[in-house]
């Protein structure tokens, strides 16, 4: 493939910097969230999911980020742990921050919502002091995660993340996971995102946070503009995500591939896009084609759907390719290409 020459000699494969959170899922669900009574615990936050999507998958991990110094701070350390993500680098607050609180709604197959609870935010006091230069060396790629940019003095130690990855020629993956939380105003949102971006070896993001990103450079772009854009930049792959439509990696060589969702039983519209960054990835990293990439992302992504948790549901590289294997059985070889 070539479009990112990853060091192979580096003992990490990829080191993700953002939001940690705890998630809770109704069980008794398709009713409204004022109406839910019971709820199943799980480890949160785009970031976290994809680190142990990754992990499954039998990557090796490291996380950058800041947690409560409380019992859900332990919760969700010793699930990373567990999972055998390097947690060195995750440290607790000392004022009182507390871990970010999802509660989701699932209120049928394709409507969803999510309540966040984010004053006071853990994630978000990550500071400059909490990343190192060595650590980042370590690693075979960097992903940053946009909701860490949403407010000081995390947005710094993004930053500070993001220059000594360019410094030390680390690869840098921006997953722009909007989040409405937290954020002042477009501009704000506009600023950072496009910092980053313009920083990125890899970007991934659907059309709403590429168009949040682009708000200050030029408006109403199509796909292809939005990607020749960022390739002038220094972006090898940009990865524009469409929901039911599908997606689009867009590679500097003036090539794109698609892929369209797979087909299974909804049970919620959340949680998808966490699954397909870690299965795409994957593939990145394994030095897969671009549209194989795709395949795995989009799959990922429809078991995640078809579940009741994100990461607690994530695939290993076997279940992930019996499932695509089984899909194509039934449904024909091209079912998700196109």
């Amino acid at each position: 493939m070539g479009y990112i020459k990853f060091d192979e000699s580096k003992d990490l494969d990829l080191i993700l910097l953002g939001r940690v959170a705890v998630d809770f899922n109704p069980i008794d669900y398709y009713k409204p969230l004022s109406e839910s009574t019971t709820f199943k615990k799980y480890l949160g936050g785009s970031p976290a999911n994809i680190a142990v999507g990754l992990a499954r998958l039998g990557k090796k991990v490291g996380f950058i980020a800041k947690v409560s110094d409380d019992q859900f701070g332990d919760f969700v350390t010793n699930y990373l742990d567990k999972e055998g993500i390097d947690t060195s680098h995750i440290s607790r607050c000392v004022n009182g921050e507390k871990i970010g609180l999802t509660f989701t709604e699932i209120l049928s197959e394709t409507e969803s919502s999510i309540l966040m609870y984010r004053n006071g935010i853990a994630d978000l006091s990550l500071s400059v002091e909490d990343v190192d230069e060595g650590y980042i060396k370590r690693a075979k790629a960097l992903l940053i995660s946009g909701t860490a940019l949403a407010a000081s003095p995390s947005r710094e130690a993004a930053l500070k993340a993001l220059f000594l990855a360019k410094k030390n020629e680390v690869p840098v993956i921006f997953d722009i996971d909007y989040r409405a939380y937290n954020w002042k105003n477009s501009d704000e949102i506009s600023i950072y995102y496009s910092i980053v971006a313009k920083e990125s070896d890899v970007i991934l993001g659907s059309r709403e946070e590429f168009d949040l990103t682009e708000k200050l450079i030029e408006l109403d772009r199509t796909d292809k503009e939005t990607a020749t854009y960022f390739h002038s930049q220094g972006a090898s792959i940009v990865v524009i995500k469409h929901g039911k439509k599908g997606s689009t990696a867009y590679t500097n060589d003036g090539e794109h591939y698609s892929i369209k969702p797979f087909p299974v039983k909804l049970l919620k519209s959340f949680g998808g896009g966490d699954g397909y960054a870690s299965a795409f990835l994957y593939g990145l990293l394994e030095g897969k084609e671009i549209i194989d990439c795709l395949e795995m992302g989009s799959a990922s992504a429809a078991m995640l759907v078809a579940s009741h948790g994100c990461s607690e549901d994530m695939l290993t590289i076997d279940e992930l390719n019996k499932f695509i294997k089984d899909t194509k059985e039934e449904h024909g070889e091209m079912i998700a290409r196109f």
